[in-house]
This record gives C-alpha cells, structure tokens and sequence, in this order.
C-alpha cells in the first residue's frame, strides 16, 4: 500500500525541508521505495538538500502538462527518486488541489512512501498539499511560538479529513525553557513521533548539498531520523549514543 504523506509546519524555519529529505533518504535504507515530492511551489528548495538544485523538468511542468512525469522524476543515488519544484520566478505558481493529487496518485502501488514537502504557513499552497495527502506529519521546535502555529496544521488536517500521524520534535536542545515530549502530546493532543537533537552536522550535510543520514550516519540527528523512518516502516531500530557521547558519559 501507498501511503503519501504531506510533511508541513505552521511556520518557516523550523526544519521541515530537512526532516523530508533525511525521512526519504533513511526510508530507502530499510529497502522502502520512497519518492520526495517537492510541494511548495513558491519558495521550493527541497532540491538544494539533495545535491540537484536545478532540473530542466520540475513539477510545475507536469502540473500544466506541458511534460509528462516521467520527465520530472530523478533518480538519486542512494536509491529514491525526486520530483523537484522550479526555483526560478518565472514558473512561479499556486497549485490546484485536483492537478496535485493527479500527479501523487499516479505513484500509487509504484511506491511505499511518496513525501510530500509542503509549504510552510497556512497559506493555500500549504493546503493544497495537506489536503492532497492521505496523512500529516507536523515538524515543529521545542517553543510555544512553533507550537501554537504547529496546532493550526492539526487543525487544518482535521478540516480535510486528513490523517494527523504526529508531531516531529525539531532541532532539540534539552534546554530548561524547551517544552518536552509529554507537554508537547498534551498540547497537540497528538503522538509525539520523532525527537530530533540539535546537530551541527545537520548544517554541514545542508552545505554538501546531502541529507545527514548519508553525509554522517552516526550523528545524532541521523540516528533519531532513522528511527522515525524505522517507526514508518515498521522496522526495528534502535538509537544507540555514538562514540562521541560514550565517551562523554565515561567521563561524566
């Protein structure tokens, strides 16, 4: 069974994009057949994280059926297939609800996952591509800001009948002031799914144009990613400290 999932936040700079591109990546490495689907149309950079920021044949393209899909598709190394969004303003637009699910369900029973990642906001972009998918999952930080806005996405799953699976912890720092895992579910009302640590090798991996479960796939965050995927798939994995943080508990 397809399952296509819109990854989306209330707000920008929270680390979706991210959390898609390492969710694809580390999917393909339990043997699923994943396809990335960049969904926000009018700031699109899913792209610049998988190494291939320019593409001749984008989904705006397919959208106005002025080339087919296969065209648009792009076949990463490590295993999953890409379908980007134009980066330039001349192709910029504002997706139609039916003209996007076209496109996504013609993956359906050709793939495990189909990603989408949509635009930040609540703006109609961003609900276009809630509404087109069968199920959310929400990215947010550890702050009420990020989270307030966050609530509105379960809000807006809700209105389009769309299965909310839950809420991505982004970017964690174990401070004092950050809201943790159970505040956070009794906030939602949502499954906290994924608990991702501030990383500084997630930076780098954006800088070498690579998800940071392929450019480091002991750091931290890699490893917390994995386990998402792992959770989605239904795989066993379990996050084990990296040498780093063995040693440091030694110490300690």
């Amino acid at each position: 069974m397809t399952r296509i999932i819109c990854i989306a936040s209330g707000k920008g700079g929270v680390g979706k994009t991210t959390v898609t591109a390492n969710l694809t990546a580390a999917l393909s490495q339990f043997n699923k057949s994943v396809v990335a689907v960049d969904g926000n149309l009018t700031t699109s950079n899913l792209g610049l994280h998988f190494g291939i920021p320019l593409y001749p044949v984008t989904l705006q393209d397919v959208i106005k059926k002025r080339a087919s899909l296969r065209r648009a598709i792009y076949n990463h190394p490590a295993g999953f297939r890409i379908i980007p969004a134009d980066v330039s303003l001349k192709k910029l637009m504002l997706p139609d609800t039916d003209r996007l699910m076209d496109v996504l369900y013609r993956f359906v029973g050709d793939a495990d996952f189909v990603l989408i990642d949509s635009a930040a906001g609540l703006g109609k972009e961003a609900k276009v591509a809630v509404e087109s998918a069968d199920e959310v999952i929400t990215v947010t930080n550890p702050d009420m800001p990020s989270l307030t806005d966050a609530l509105k996405i379960a809000k807006v799953a809700r209105r389009y009948e769309t299965r909310n699976i839950g809420v991505v912890l982004n970017r964690v720092r174990g401070e004092s002031h950050e809201m943790g895992p159970e505040s956070v579910r009794e906030f939602m009302r949502l499954p906290v799914i994924g608990n991702v640590p501030e990383d500084k090798h997630v930076r780098s991996a954006i800088a070498y144009r690579q998800p940071v479960v392929l450019y480091r796939p002991d750091s931290p965050a890699a490893r917390h990613f994995k386990a998402l995927a792992a959770w989605l798939a239904g795989e066993r994995y379990e996050v084990k400290p990296g040498m780093l943080e063995r040693l440091a508990g030694l110490f300690r």
